[in-house]
């Protein structure tokens, strides 16, 4: 992996941190960091189920039920095609 650090960092991290211990150093740093994060999301998801107006959409889907149609399609045989057909219309005489 190859990182971009601005100048002033870098010569922080060259100046404290022995080479040999750079690669352990950045990967605790980099975990720390994204366990931090996901601390934060579980934390925000929690405040956000626990708001009644959450609560009411999150009902209102549950509440849909059975498949829903696909006005998109046009024949079976497109179904699995995504934008539009490249082949030219047949041209009959």
């Amino acid at each position: 992996m190859t990182f971009t650090l601005p100048e002033e960092l870098a010569v922080q991290f060259v100046r404290r941190v022995p080479a040999r211990h750079r690669s352990r150093y950045l990967a605790e740093a980099l975990s720390q960091k994204l366990s931090e994060r996901d601390r934060q999301l579980i934390r925000a998801c929690e405040i956000a189920n626990q708001d009644p107006e959450v609560r009411a959409i999150e009902k209102e889907f549950d509440a849909i039920s059975g498949e829903i149609a696909e006005p998109w399609s046009q024949s079976p045989a497109r179904r699995g095609m995504v934008g539009r057909s490249r082949s030219r219309p047949r041209v009959r005489n």
